[in-house]
């Protein structure tokens, strides 16, 4: 029996056992995970309540408990109260020895999704700030030199050409500070690894943004007191939470909006290679906020360089979030609607040892 619970606990995708009733009589750790929530918290609810699918699923269900068949779903969005929907695949069967029950198997697109992305946007990103650096130098020079030019110009013309001018050297300093957002992304150094306070950068970062771009922004605290110290560079992950704070603040418009900024602990959460080797991400980061959402023609590659949804927008934000992380071996996701957007960053926790010299230093 102990081995099964081991095994059921292990599956690495949410499952759920389905009682004659339609109630949940249990759930793996990946289905607390999924549903926020504790199995404590679900067992004996009916499963509809708890898990919502956007289709009619609820007839072929009971046509395949009747029949004692399997079922199989694609493509369908699945989720709960506490979080938004992930496109999903579900799998049904009658639960052999338990007549009346049925065993449930959710699968989300959104994770092998991601990490097929995830694997290329590294490469992506590298291929295209090489070419650029290259580029850069070269491009630099001549518009320093057109710069001054403009000036030198500006001082014997007329009045009303004096706004040509101007815009050529507006024009000529925006390249360059492209250029040098290109060329920090590329020189991003390595993470300086230390066990971390993740509720101090957050408070740093909400207090930065309220006293600047966030002005207009209720910044909202959410935290779960209890979590343990992450693992990673307190700087990197500073720019990190000010970007999304920024991107969400100038999302919101003048009209502003508000942000949550939410942490939680989740035990099942494993980051698991090609390879086949994995590591724990239990480390929960959401910055949600309740602004138009992310447009639909960019929402799968908000996290590639160069995409950008504002007008004059550079693109890198996101693209320089992503690299961090990843070169923390964390994860970052985006589920988002209009009303409602979550960015949610996945971390390692600090190693013991770390934690516990970390402790005797302070």
């Amino acid at each position: 029996m102990n081995s099964d619970k081991s095994i059921w606990n292990s599956l690495p995708v949410p499952a759920f056992i389905i009682d004659s009733d339609d109630r949940i009589s249990d759930v793996n750790s990946s289905g607390e995970g999924f549903l926020n929530a504790s199995r404590k918290a679900v067992i004996g609810h009916p499963v509809w309540d708890q898990i919502a699918v956007d289709a009619p699923l609820e007839e072929a269900f009971l046509r395949a408990r009747a029949q004692g068949t399997p079922l199989f779903v694609n493509d369908v969005d699945a989720g709960s109260g506490n979080r938004a929907p992930l496109q999903c695949a579900l799998q049904i069967a009658p639960l052999v020895g338990h007549p009346g029950s049925m065993i449930m198997i959710i699968s989300p697109r959104e994770l092998a999704g991601r990490m097929t992305r995830g694997n290329t946007v590294k490469s992506a990103a590298q291929s295209a700030i090489g070419m650029a650096e290259m580029l850069a130098h070269e491009i630099k020079n001549p518009l320093a030199g057109i710069t001054g030019a403009a000036q030198l110009l500006s001082m014997n013309i007329a009045q009303q050409d004096l706004e040509l001018t101007d815009l050529i050297v507006a024009e000529s300093r925006r390249i360059v500070k492209l250029l040098e957002q290109v060329e920090q992304f590329g020189n991003l150094q390595q993470p300086d690894f230390k066990p971390v306070n993740i509720h101090d950068v957050l408070d740093r970062a909400r207090r930065s943004a309220l006293l600047g771009f966030g002005a207009d922004m209720a910044i909202i605290e959410d935290y779960d007191p209890s979590l343990p110290l992450a693992y990673g560079d307190p700087d990197q992950f500073l720019q990190v939470v000010l970007n999304l704070l920024k991107n969400a603040s100038e999302a919101a418009g003048p009209k502003g909006g508000s942000i949550r900024l939410r942490t939680y602990f989740e035990h099942s959460f494993r980051l698991r290679r090609s390879d086949g080797s994995g590591h724990s991400l239990p480390l929960q980061i959401e910055i949600i906020d309740d602004g138009p959402g992310l447009p639909d023609d960019i929402r799968g590659d908000i996290f590639d360089p160069f995409v950008s949804g504002r007008e004059n927008g550079t693109g890198l934000g996101l693209a320089l979030v992503s690299k961090i992380i990843s070169d923390h071996d964390g994860w970052i996701s985006a589920e988002s609607v209009p009303g409602r957007t979550v960015f949610r960053i996945s971390l390692r926790r600090a190693p013991r040892d770390q934690t516990e010299d970390n402790k005797e230093s302070s």
